[in-house]
């Protein structure tokens, strides 16, 4: 691999490390993101209530104990041992190997060096898929392909995992973990809920039902205008929310981005944008994609709003301002 090791080093090992003070923190993106898990959160407490209500009927249980260990399970996104088995039985990745944790330590260093990161906090993983990306995922794992290893120049490999760092910092990877695990009730009990309803009424009765709603709501918005915010906003939020969320998706790519150009990998970062675009790679290799770079320009509008990446124009725009500051 020596041909691909162009990177400028100036953390080399041995070298003492300028930490800052704020390892973490949360960026607007990830705010929001907060904000917009709220509902499902409402939604999942309630279901775990129901159920502890139930539990207590049948066997005394307190009720609001299922609530509480399920609330608090929410610290094992930055449990280490629960974080390894979900790399590796979830996600299905693999520790390197000693060749792969040579070419990968040293310009992990160099990203984390630059960035004034602890790097020993986070766990490198390799995926053997054969294709060209790379992961931030709950609160300390970093991924990255095979192939993606394989043939990315180290500065090339740098700007990637410094995109993924970037994710961790900003505090990107372990809300969207967070917000999905507590979530996982209220969508098992919505689930159910639709099994049910459709095992039980018939496909004009449905009819029926969803007639009956939009009427409804349009007597609520004409006549009981006062009302309608409170009785017609849930409904409507709960549309809206996969928009609002991927946009933020996006807002957070940007920003992760962003956070590898300010590491003076803009140029490197770029390089493998447009090869992902053309449908190579900077080694010429018909394969796969470095971080999603979003539909394209035939998408439909709505898979350009439900897009949890930018496009790669928008990603370039994005990054024009370091390339021209790094020259």
């Amino acid at each position: 691999m020596a041909d691909l090791d162009d990177l400028e080093y100036r953390h080399a090992a041995g070298k003492r490390l300028h930490l800052t003070a704020h390892q973490r923190r949360v960026d607007a993106a990830t705010l929001g993101r907060l904000v917009l898990h709220l509902p499902g959160l409402l939604l999942s407490l309630g279901t775990v209530l129901i159920v502890g209500w139930l539990l207590e009927l049948a066997w005394g249980m307190p009720f609001w104990l299922p609530a509480l260990l399920w609330m608090a399970s929410g610290a094992l996104v930055f449990h280490r041992p629960t974080e390894d088995l979900y790399a590796r039985h979830v996600l299905r990745f693999r520790y390197p190997l000693p060749h792969e944790h040579a070419r990968l330590e040293p310009v992990w260093r160099e990203v984390t060096g630059r960035a004034g990161v602890e790097g020993n906090r986070y766990r490198l993983w390799i995926d053997n898929r054969a294709d060209l990306n790379a992961y931030a995922a709950a609160g300390h794992i970093v991924g990255v392909t095979r192939f993606a290893l394989e043939h990315l120049s180290s500065a090339q490999l740098a700007a990637v995992l410094a995109h993924e760092l970037g994710h961790h910092t900003g505090g990107h990877s372990w809300s969207t973990l967070i917000g999905h695990w507590y979530a996982l009730p209220g969508r098992a009990a919505c689930r159910a809920g639709r099994a049910v309803l459709a095992r039980t009424t018939s496909g004009a009765l449905r009819i029926c039902c969803l007639v009956t709603a939009v009427l409804a709501v349009a007597f609520v918005i004409t006549v009981l205008r006062p009302a309608s915010v409170l009785l017609v906003g849930p409904p409507l939020l709960l549309l809206v929310l996969p928009y609002a969320m991927a946009a933020l998706n996006r807002r957070a790519e940007l920003r992760a981005d962003r956070h590898a150009a300010l590491l003076g990998f803009a140029p490197m970062l770029v390089e493998v944008l447009l090869a992902v675009e053309g449908g190579t790679t900077p080694e010429h290799l018909a394969h796969g994609s470095a971080m999603s770079t979003g539909p394209d320009a035939r998408s439909s509008l709505s898979a350009h709003l439900l897009a949890s990446h930018p496009d790669c124009a928008t990603r370039l725009h994005h990054l024009r301002p370091y390339l021209a500051a790094q020259r």
